[in-house]
């Protein structure tokens, strides 16, 4: 009898028990559902909108642009706006997701202030809004997401201090509140945090002295305070604390005093801006151990008592601006070299007291250019802030913006994504060849600005965008003449870069994107970013950075085998991209073949042509 009544009662409940939990999980998503359906309410219905029409009850919240859920339970377990062009708030009701783990608003219009709510989704772990408008001061409740692992607030128009609650974000890795208005001091107990990677506090109001208590931060690597009114010493102790640390920016601020020496010990440290201050001294020899060391901006200080120097070797860096005139008091000074940087204007007259020197060959001098410096603050000016209204390009290694500088000219501006595996040796190497090539039908450089979290390339303005556009474009056409120009055009840049300098140069990356027009439809190779350097007795070389599929050469993807002859198979490529309007990788419907099958059918059709011609067997026919 209890065998029954318990088998009866398992029958009656099992199926209320999976009918509450389906009726649980529907009222969830529909939670998520009213979520999102609020924050689409919240921004402005503009004609580019991709929300406007793909956020619809009509399908599945999982299904809709920038959202991803997960396997399991269908909750909405990330959502990405970024780069969507999209301009409103964000309501309160996003705090519902409460199984968000991460949120990503960047590069768009959103303004107003941060709701508190955001403070419910306490499994977050990555909170991106960088590259916004937002305003008011940033929510002391963000320091109660205690998973929280990437906090970045870069871009915008946030008032007030650094909340001190922030330090209790114990899993916080990277914080990153550049370009904003915030004032007061640094917390101290913000160097608690064990965890953190990356500091990024630059190009504030913030003011008082550095924090005089460290703590053991074994895993910072990046520490950018440039651009600030801070005030005062180094404490001497403070890099004993930061065995790791690859990157110390405290450029622009009114910090004085000698450099603790302990910092010359980082034997990590690729980046150092100490420019723009009133440090004094004089810099320890132990400045010769960094051997990490790329970038070294020490201008615009006091640094003293280094007259005795007999060789001055800077070449081959990344210098910008004037040749300092105080070069010319190193009485004892017998060689310098200043070779490839970016140095301009003219030679100082400090110069011809340097008595020492035997010859002017051992005063070796960069060829001087006219680069001009353009600040981070006037990129930002130009660009209205990175508006998503003036980006006209993005991909995996960045974005570009249309821009207007302080004198009207237009340009190009190249934003590199620091966060992508490879983007410093991109910069370096794109900078390297950037600076040693001119041609009109090469885009051209106008200048860089470079520091530890942000890289860009300044560039000639394109009116006419790049070619691919115009082969995949319903609203454009290209006629027979103007695209043979066009690929003349495109021979004329190769034959420079491989024949037309001392070090051939391989594009490696030949493509429809990457082939500028201007305003009379004239074509600019661009995108420097994994060319390759040649040496005068090589003819090739290796690289593990691989091109874009369907235009690299068969030995380049196979075995990363760089050469001169791999741009001149992307060329082909791209030739018969140009008059067919076919993509390489397209299959062909009839042959169920792509582009780079026709180009080695051709081949061998040309080798077969070339033996019975040998042989006597070809016949030339009047048809």
């Amino acid at each position: 009898m209890d065998k029954i009544l318990l088998s009866l009662t398992l029958l009656l409940v099992v199926p209320c028990y999976l009918v509450c939990v389906a009726n649980a999980k529907k009222l969830n998503i529909t939670s998520d559902q009213s979520s999102l359906l609020a924050l689409k309410a919240c921004i402005s219905d503009q004609p580019h909108n991709p929300l406007t029409s793909n956020w619809s009850t009509s399908t599945s919240v999982c299904n809709w642009i920038g959202v991803k859920c997960g396997s399991k339970h269908r909750r909405v377990m990330a959502l990405n706006l970024s780069y969507m062009g999209l301009a409103g708030t964000i309501p309160p009701h996003v705090g519902n997701l409460s199984f968000l783990v991460w949120l990503s608003a960047a590069n768009n219009s959103f303004h107003g202030s941060v709701p508190n709510e955001l403070t419910r989704l306490y499994r977050l772990k990555g909170l991106y809004l960088r590259f916004n408008s937002f305003n008011g001061e940033i929510p002391s409740s963000l320091g109660l997401l205690h998973r929280l692992q990437l906090l970045s607030l870069r871009g915008n128009s946030f008032t007030g201090n650094i909340p001190t609650s922030l330090c209790n974000l114990s899993s916080l890795q990277k914080m990153d509140l550049g370009s904003n208005m915030l004032t007061g001091f640094i917390p101290s107990s913000i160097f608690n945090l064990s965890s953190l990677q990356r500091i990024s506090v630059q190009d504030n109001k913030l003011s008082g002295p550095m924090p005089s208590i460290f703590f053991d931060m074994p895993s910072l690597q990046i520490f950018a305070l440039s651009m600030n009114k801070l005030s005062g010493r180094l404490p001497r102790d403070m890099f004993h604390h930061l065995p790791n640390l690859q990157g110390f920016e405290v450029s622009s601020n009114q910090l004085y005093g000698e450099v603790p020496s302990t910092l010359f010990k980082c034997k990590q440290l690729y980046f150092l801006g100490l420019e723009d201050n009133n440090f004094k001294g004089r810099l320890p020899p132990e400045i010769g151990n960094l051997t990490m060391l790329s970038y070294l901006y020490l201008g615009e200080n006091n640094f003293e008592d280094m007259k005795v120097i007999r060789i001055l070797d800077l070449s081959i860096n990344q210098l910008v601006g004037d040749i300092p005139t105080t070069i010319g008091g190193l009485k004892d000074l017998v060689s310098l070299s200043l070779a490839n940087n970016r140095l301009e204007g003219s030679i100082p007259e400090s110069f011809g007291t340097m008595r020492k020197a035997k010859s002017s060959s051992e005063v070796e001098l960069p060829p001087l250019a006219t680069w001009r410096r353009v600040s981070y603050q006037e990129l930002l000016r130009a660009t209205e802030r990175f508006s998503v209204n003036n980006l006209i390009g993005e991909g995996s290694f960045g974005s570009v913006y249309k821009g207007t500088l302080s004198d009207g000219m237009n340009v190009a501006i190249k934003v590199l994504n620091l966060q992508v595996e490879g983007a410093f040796p991109r910069f370096d190497a794109e900078c390297e060849v950037l600076r040693n090539i001119r041609h009109r039908n090469l885009v051209k450089f106008i200048t860089a600005c470079s520091n530890m979290d942000f890289k860009a390339f300044v560039l000639e303005y394109m009116p006419n965008g790049n070619l691919e556009m115009w082969l995949y474009s319903d609203s454009r056409f290209l006629n027979l003449l103007q695209r043979l120009n066009i690929m003349i055009d495109v021979a004329a840049a190769l034959e420079y870069l491989h024949f037309g300098n001392a070090t051939r140069i391989v594009h490696c990356d030949l493509k429809p994107s990457n082939v500028l027009l201007d305003e009379d439809m004239v074509a600019h190779v661009a995108d420097f970013g994994i060319a390759k350097l040649i040496g005068d007795g090589d003819s090739i070389t290796q690289t593990m950075t691989l091109a874009t599929i369907g235009y690299m050469a068969p030995e380049y993807g196979l075995e990363g085998i760089v050469s001169t002859r791999g741009d001149v198979y992307s060329y082909g490529i791209l030739l018969m991209e140009t008059f067919t309007r076919k993509r390489p990788t397209d299959n062909l419907p009839e042959q169920r073949i792509n582009m780079a099958d026709v180009l080695v059918r051709l081949h061998k059709v040309k080798l077969k042509f070339l033996r019975d011609f040998e042989g006597g067997n070809v016949r030339v026919s009047t048809n």
